[in-house]
């Protein structure tokens, strides 16, 4: 796969209207008695990179098949790349990238030989502005599977089939990309490559909705955070946004003549100047930190549950707070 782009740090504004890619309202989802979706709303822009993030059974998976079109909705508002799933047509479906949780089809074809198959129907969809497919040598090079582009696909690895899973979502060029638990079966440096892959559509604007259960995943790759519990949304914004929300207090820690010193501060940057003010070259090991996506994702989500603490506060505030 190839490798870096670094985040562009986008913030948690509604994106111009011109520029939306994504518009959800209202979202509802009920199965029997059952109402896992009870009216997620949030908006994605072009070439932004959205991690959904959520406990087990939260509706990750049914919100993104909503949006993909393979399952219909109960109530609310959706529209992708300007149309409603529920009735996107074969040329809207092209413009459209799918990376599945797991798929297991074709174990008898070439890696070559699927992919090339595989872009001829994105063929008839390319225009001046977009040329799809991709050139397919360059799309076994991007995923990093030149050395197997020849071999049959019930042969591969769990790492390699993973690849070659994110080759046959991107193969079209997607102008909107769903990716669910991606790197689930990569190893390290496979994984490291494909976040530079996804930071590279993005670049390319290629919009990126995917879930993962990997915080570290999401704090790296996100433009934003949507974190849904409750059949809602109850927190939207960059990894840093969402730690102020729960906690304004960041952690200073550093040395002085080899002893360890730690303050937590609401104010970081004017506590650091005064410290260097104070004792200057005598600082060292100096390092402020806020709380981790994975502490805050964990306070958010327990408090939820409890309906007590920050996590809970800054939920309702999001909701309740102009969108």
């Amino acid at each position: 796969m190839t490798t870096a782009h670094a985040s562009s740090g986008a913030g948690s504004n509604p994106p111009p209207e011109s520029d939306t890619v994504i518009d959800v309202r209202g979202l509802r989802m009920r199965y029997r008695d059952h109402e896992v979706l009870r009216g997620v709303d949030f908006t994605a822009r072009r070439g932004e990179v959205l991690v959904l993030l959520g406990p087990n059974g939260a509706g990750k998976t049914t919100t993104i098949e909503v949006l993909e079109g393979f399952r219909m909705r109960s109530a609310g508002d959706v529209s992708v790349l300007g149309a409603d799933p529920a009735r996107g047509d074969e040329r809207w479906r092209a413009r459209l990238g799918i990376v599945l949780q797991s798929w297991r089809d074709h174990g008898k074809w070439r890696v070559r030989e699927l992919l090339d198959h595989l872009g001829s129907y994105y063929a008839p969809y390319s225009t001046a502005l977009v040329r799809r497919p991709w050139d397919v040598d360059e799309l076994i090079a991007a995923v990093g599977l030149t050395a197997q582009a020849h071999k049959r696909v019930g042969t591969l690895s769990g790492g390699q089939r993973r690849r070659l899973d994110v080759a046959v979502g991107i193969v079209g060029k997607p102008e909107t990309l769903f990716l669910d638990e991606p790197t689930a079966g990569l190893d390290p440096e496979a994984r490291n490559e494909f976040h530079g892959l996804v930071r590279g559509l993005a670049d390319e604007r290629t919009t990126v909705l995917l879930t993962t259960h990997d915080l570290a995943e999401a704090e790296k790759l996100a433009d934003r955070i949507l974190i849904l519990a409750g059949g809602r949304i109850v927190a939207d914004g960059s990894a840093e946004e969402l730690s102020r929300q729960v906690s304004g207090e960041a952690t200073v820690r550093w040395t002085r003549d080899g002893r360890p010193f730690e303050r937590a501060t609401t104010e970081p940057t004017r506590f650091v100047r005064r410290l260097f003010e104070e004792h200057g070259e005598a600082i060292g090991g100096l390092e402020v930190r806020r709380a981790s996506l994975e502490d805050t994702y964990l306070t958010m989500v327990r408090e939820l549950e409890t309906g007590n603490g920050p996590g809970e506060r800054a939920a309702r505030a999001f909701e309740e707070g102009p969108r």
